[in-house]
């Protein structure tokens, strides 16, 4: 009777140490389990990078939706920034004549017909003595010829004396008309000076709208006639000037797309649209002018800088990314998706794999899909995957 009253306490001891050793292994493992899930919680917070919109502008990051760019198949060329013929303008004096006085400077805009400068010179008065005198001796010849005419009309008067009063009136309107359209050139009214009102100086006057480009001259300075004093230059149709070599020609065509960087703003990429390419050939180099008209025009952009462009010769197009949007962390490459949130800027990393490098710009191809709407921070890769791992370091202790 003990015997069994003994193995009947053993048994039911065993159980009550199973059970305890059994919910003791389950509560140990609820915990490690919590503790994953929140290593996990605190590592998936960390694969994100927060800037306030004072670190964002300190930093001058730029965000922008993927661009799809042609990284194959484009002609090299280079040339300069022109503008045409008509939007180009010299002002000049018809006249040798002293500078009583200069309006504008260098880079001043001016309106069509705004005046530039003011001349003076005694012959500018002399010419309106002149014409003055001519206007008033071609009244009197007037009046002479019609009673010339009237005598001869009559039968009274000699048809010499009625030919050459005729001949005498006829040169003197001549004389007067030549130097009425001298006076014009020289922006002086002649109704003013046949009221006897003599102008002391005339006006240079623009003759289209744009900016002052050059000013070559100074006050008080004798300038000859036809001396250039001015240029001016309408900036608003600038455009892309650039020169294709001979054995390229034949892949240039009116409506391809160019791509071209100015040293003024080498962080900025312009673009431009071909509307004309010459037909005939430089002799040095041996090369055609290709015309394009410039689509995003940023900055100064002025007649005469350098620019180097590509033609792009095919339409085949890809995601493009520029270097400083990229970052190597071991073996593999990421970028980083940006989104505003209130007024901080969330960037977090994604990964790609790297393509065609043209210039700057990288052909990347994401492992997911991504939105068309969603933007990327195009530069500061690096400093944002170094905030990302300080972030990490941060969590783990």
């Amino acid at each position: 009777m003990k015997n069994k009253i003994y193995k009947i306490f053993t048994v039911i001891v065993l159980t009550i140490v199973v059970s305890a050793c059994g919910n003791k292994d389950n509560n140990g493992s609820s915990h490690d389990e919590e503790q994953n899930i929140k290593v996990n919680e605190e590592h998936n917070e960390s694969e994100e990078v927060m800037l306030t919109q004072q670190q964002f502008e300190a930093l001058k990051m730029k965000v922008d939706t993927l661009a799809l760019r042609n990284m194959s198949g484009y002609v090299e060329a280079n040339g300069t920034l022109e503008v045409p013929p008509q939007n180009e303008a010299a002002i000049t004096s018809v006249v040798g004549a002293n500078v009583l006085s200069i309006k504008v400077i260098e880079g001043d805009k001016v309106n069509k017909g705004q005046v530039v400068a003011s001349l003076s010179h005694p012959n500018i008065i002399q010419m309106q003595t002149d014409y003055l005198n001519a206007f008033s001796n071609s009244s009197f010849l007037k009046k002479n010829f019609e009673r010339q005419q009237k005598l001869y009309d009559a039968g009274v008067g000699s048809g010499a004396n009625f030919q050459k009063a005729e001949a005498e009136y006829d040169a003197s309107k001549a004389m007067v008309n030549g130097l009425e359209a001298q006076l014009k050139l020289l922006n002086i009214n002649t109704s003013s000076v046949r009221n006897g009102t003599i102008a002391q100086s005339i006006s240079l006057r623009s003759p289209i709208e744009g900016y002052v480009q050059k000013v070559e001259v100074k006050t008080g300075q004798y300038v000859e006639p036809q001396t250039e004093l001015f240029e001016i230059v309408n900036t608003h149709h600038v455009h892309a000037d650039l020169m294709v070599f001979e054995k390229d020609v034949y892949k240039v065509k009116k409506g391809q797309k160019v791509s071209f960087n100015i040293q003024t703003i080498q962080d900025e990429e312009l673009t431009a649209e071909i509307y004309s390419v010459s037909k005939t050939f430089e002799d040095d180099p041996k090369a055609v002018h290709v015309h394009a008209e410039i689509e995003n025009k940023k900055g100064n952009l002025i007649p005469g800088m350098y620019i180097q462009g590509k033609i792009q010769t095919e339409n085949t197009q890809t995601m493009a990314l520029p270097e400083s949007a990229i970052v190597k962390e071991g073996d593999r490459f990421f970028v980083f998706s940006a989104e505003k949130e209130n007024d901080d800027w969330s960037f977090k990393p994604i990964e790609v794999l790297l393509g065609a490098k043209d210039g700057n710009w990288v052909a990347v191809q994401f492992t997911e899909e991504q939105d068309k709407i969603t933007k990327f921070a195009y530069n500061n890769a690096y400093y944002l995957i170094a905030e990302m791992k300080k972030g990490e370091a941060e969590h783990e202790h």
